[in-house]
């Protein structure tokens, strides 16, 4: 099985709010956008977005140019279904985003939570950070959360990395200037809780 079959599965057999990175509102994303995007017209893309509530709440928040991009359709088509007629406002793209083909030097916003840390191979890690360093502006931002050094050693039933902030940090080298990090305990649905740490990076 490859990695689309795994995650149209995952999508395919829990309901949105049963996967264990849910939550209704991705407040510590939501807080960093908001330092990020400097006006309501800022072009942020949402990696791994999936059936996120990220995307909803941004919309109502007034953002213009939003962009989900997600490896598995049956996640986007989730997210569509639920926002409704609002969903032609956004770009959506089902695509690995080692893999995907984004504009170059348009983003202001680079937000991701869970998905780097699934990237187990140095050579997928280059092929992501490449993608970032093309698709956003210089002076662009960069928020990435991963599970942090405490968080599980699986997820989904595949092997992640589990990052501290200097880890991840050194991940992308000297172009981007760590700004600010942060570790936060999230509650999955089952109960029980997982490290994520969060990176806030400018892109010089």
């Amino acid at each position: 099985m490859n990695k689309k079959e795994h995650w149209e599965k995952v999508y395919g057999d829990k309901a949105p709010d049963a996967v264990s990175w849910y939550a209704p509102h991705l407040d510590t994303s939501l807080s960093l956008i908001h330092q990020a995007a400097h006006s309501k017209d800022a072009v942020i893309i949402d990696i791994g977005g999936g059936e996120s509530t990220l995307v909803d709440d941004l919309l109502s928040e007034g953002y213009e140019d939003i962009s989900v991009l997600d490896i598995s359709q049956k996640a986007i088509d989730v997210a569509r279904d639920r926002i409704g007629k609002r969903a032609v406002q956004v770009h959506w793209y089902c695509a690995d985003i080692t893999q995907a083909t984004l504009p170059q030097g348009y983003f202001d916003v680079w937000h991701d939570r869970a998905v780097f840390h699934f990237l187990t191979e140095e050579a997928q890690r280059a092929r992501y950070v490449e993608q970032v360093m093309r698709s956003v502006k210089h002076g662009g931002y960069v928020i990435m959360s991963t599970f942090g050094p405490e968080g599980p050693e699986k997820c989904s039933g595949l092997d992640v990395v589990r990052y501290d902030s200097e880890n991840l940090h050194g991940q992308f080298g000297k172009t981007f200037k760590l700004i600010d990090s942060s570790t936060e305990l999230h509650q999955t649905p089952m109960g029980t809780t997982q490290q994520f740490l969060y990176c806030f990076c400018r892109m010089e």
